[in-house]
């Protein structure tokens, strides 16, 4: 059940990324949205195509919205907040469906299932104002803002460059590159940056598992370095974010390479000097 329809809901959020980013630009989650209109693509059989053989039901509509903003629409006038009350940052997906199911579709249960959405309320449509539906029946699910599954799609959307290398990393990052030691002939030959991440004094160490190292450069400031996401605290990274990066997330690179700290997911490098 699970794993077909969660690769369904993925490639058809790619499909909307790609084709349907206008419905994203006003929103600080981007991932939220087109996940979501996903569903309603896929539930409504709008979808260009799919990994899995999710069944057809003629009639469903998908409507939903923030669950705040439809309590301040809707407040006392139906009974949809009697069991669940509001909650914040959620949407609230309405689905209806053809009156003649005297329960929930399956594929709509299993559709929300793998999306991470509860069911909180199910009933006539038409009980609930909604007139224009009135023959046929409705089922409401909440879906929290930042789901795993938009991390899912996030690392989907990032490409190559985000997925974990062999060697603990990150392929496609600066590690990919000569790997240099400080009595290198080639250090001369190096951008500024890299250079002077390979000389100057610094202290690393692994911060926390998954890739958040903690460096202390050589005037004593103290920054923190994501190599996920390729970011540093630092003035240089913050205001002017150099391609390729700034010296301590180079410097973080180059000491994973020398095998002189743990690697991104917390594992010891072979031949790391652990006295």
């Amino acid at each position: 059940m699970s794993d077909p329809y969660l690769s369904a809901i993925l490639d058809e959020a790619e499909r909307v990324a790609e084709q349907h980013d206008q419905i994203a630009r006003s929103t600080d989650h981007p991932t939220h949205e087109y996940l979501r209109y996903a569903v309603l693509r896929l539930l409504e059989g709008e979808a260009d195509e799919t990994t899995a053989n999710i069944p057809e039901i003629d009639g469903v509509t998908v409507g939903y919205g923030e669950d705040e903003a439809m309590f301040d629409s809707w407040g006392d006038d139906v009974e949809w907040w009697e069991t669940v009350p509001t909650r914040e940052e959620c949407t609230r997906f309405r689905i209806f469906y053809p009156d003649e199911y005297k329960i929930v579709p399956r594929v709509i249960v299993d559709v929300m299932a793998v999306l991470g959405a509860w069911r909180v309320w199910a009933g006539n449509a038409a009980a609930c104002g909604s007139y224009d539906h009135r023959e046929r029946r409705e089922v409401h699910y909440l879906w929290p803002e930042g789901h795993p599954v938009e991390e899912r799609l996030h690392e989907r959307l990032a490409g190559p460059a985000a997925a974990v290398a062999p060697d603990g990393g990150r392929t496609g990052d600066i590690r990919d590159r000569m790997v240099v030691t400080e009595d290198s002939s080639q250090l001369a030959d190096l951008e500024p940056r890299t250079r002077r991440a390979v000389d100057e004094a610094m202290a690393v160490s692994l911060l926390e598992k998954g890739g958040r190292y903690e460096v202390q450069s050589a005037s004593g400031s103290w920054y923190e370095v994501d190599v996920i996401s390729e970011s540093c605290t630092c003035p240089d990274w913050q205001q002017r974010a150099p391609e390729g990066g700034c010296k301590h997330i180079r410097r973080v690179d180059h000491e994973i390479k020398q095998g002189r700290v743990p690697r991104p997911d917390g594992r010891l490098p072979t031949g790391l000097n652990q006295t």
